[in-house]
């Protein structure tokens, strides 16, 4: 990257005749941009969100895609087919993230991989001089996310985190809405994910790794383990190793929201129950039912999932709800409403989603990017770190049976059992990053 091409990326404002450029102004195609203003964006981990993240980065005029990463060469050649389809050039393609990170061309990369390698992409992105996009939960462990945001304030490069309800502005109204006090004192929180569109996952004998896959790239520090089609594309998420099941997955971005709005950032104890419930001899690992309660000493929060029933609490297969004297605010991605205590407040009817917020949040990001300024990011690593805490403790009081009690300033449980699932054993030769 060129030295005018650094400079604008730390100073350069979107910023003109005193109006911010929005994104429904924005759009890639037929848009020219000048060289030096080029940011150009490389994506690790194509098969989900980080191919949706990438898509969201090219409404952009100023983003170019000069690389992509994966361990899957169908998946590899499936994006490069779809860039071109959009009017793109075709990237340089990888498969170990290493070789990528060594183009000093590259700006930000994208880290959509399975959770269990977001620590390490990060880390060595950082010290590569990159910024970066990584999807939520920001890792695996409680050790991780600690190691990662240490590692973000150590090389101060812009990382934004993809919990993008924090971009939207529903949700923003809705946090004034709470914030105004008309709920009275808050004594109960609630967040969900009831999903009827997920089902079984039936067991099914391991098999040759497939063509083209890079098998032992795709577990890095995870044990190492034969081939099993469950584990690999989607399904990782239901297994330890890889990932936290359904409170990692969506409950991080249905418990920021509570952090959020009640200004919290950790509680001081967990009990959580669940099982395999609705598919007790499928091949999941991680709970298909679970309920956690938070303690925050002055309130509580209580999580809930169900994979095989889609109707939560007010109907709604997912969201969050802040009880308080006065009345209820409910708040799900459609939009948010008030329910009144026996008439003590004015109902307040459905007030709805507005706005693309994944598209809004990748704006945030280019704006924070360009202008050099990390602290107007609306998901930062402190905030995505604070909620994957909560996630872990969660899955933690779970897996060990407990109630467990946390000490932030030591950064421990109170009982070994919890504090030997706070760092994660690497395996294949990996070492976990110091920071």
């Amino acid at each position: 990257m060129s030295s005018s091409r650094r400079e604008f990326i730390k100073t350069a404002s979107v910023i003109a005749a005193g109006s911010v450029i929005h994104l429904n102004g924005l759009a890639a195609k037929g848009k020219r941009v000048a060289p030096n203003d080029r940011i150009n964006v490389a994506m690790i981990g194509g098969n989900g969100m980080g191919w949706s993240d990438l898509e969201s980065f090219l409404k952009n005029p100023e983003v170019e895609c000069p690389a992509l990463c994966d361990v899957d060469r169908n998946i590899l050649n499936k994006r490069t087919d779809d860039l071109v389809k959009l009017g793109r050039p075709k990237p340089r393609l990888y498969v170990d993230y290493r070789n990528m990170l060594e183009n000093k061309d590259i700006d930000v990369v994208i880290i959509g991989t399975p959770d269990h390698w977001h620590c390490l992409i990060l880390c060595d992105s950082l010290e590569a001089g990159k910024s970066a996009y990584v999807e939520k939960p920001i890792g695996n462990s409680i050790a991780e996310i600690n190691i990662m945001q240490n590692a973000v304030k150590k090389h101060g490069r812009i990382v934004q985190v993809g919990q993008w309800q924090r971009s939207q502005p529903h949700f923003a109204d809705a946090m004034n809405y709470l914030r105004s006090g008309k709920l009275g004192r808050i004594r109960i929180c609630k967040a969900w994910s009831y999903i009827d569109w997920k089902s079984a996952v039936p067991k099914v004998p391991d098999s040759p790794v497939p063509q083209g896959v890079d098998y032992k790239m795709w577990l890095g520090p995870a044990p190492m383990r034969p081939f099993n089609k469950n584990r690999f594309h989607h399904n990782w998420r239901w297994y330890w190793e890889y990932a936290g099941g359904e409170l990692s997955d969506w409950g991080v971005h249905l418990i920021d929201y509570i952090l959020y709005g009640m200004g919290k950032s950790v509680p001081d104890s967990v009990m959580a129950i669940g099982g395999k419930y609705a598919f007790p001899d499928d091949d999941m690992v991680t709970p298909d039912t679970m309920t956690a309660v938070y303690d925050f000493k002055d309130f509580s929060m209580i999580w809930e999932h169900t994979i095989g029933i889609g109707l939560g609490n007010w109907q709604r297969p997912h969201g969050m709800a802040y009880t308080g004297e006065n009345g209820t605010l409910v708040l799900d991605r459609n939009g948010w409403q008030v329910f009144p205590e026996k008439q003590k407040i004015e109902a307040v009817p459905l007030q709805k989603n507005t706005g693309v917020g994944l598209d809004l949040h990748v704006r945030n990001f280019l704006d924070c990017l360009k202008n050099n300024t990390p602290n107007k990011l609306n998901a930062d690593i402190n905030i995505g770190r604070n909620v994957a805490l909560v996630a872990q403790m969660g899955n933690i009081a779970y897996r060990t049976g407990e109630r467990v009690f946390w000490n932030n300033e030591k950064q421990r449980f109170t009982t070994e059992p919890a504090n030997k699932l706070i760092t994660p054993l690497y395996n294949n030769g990996y070492k976990l990053p110091k920071y």
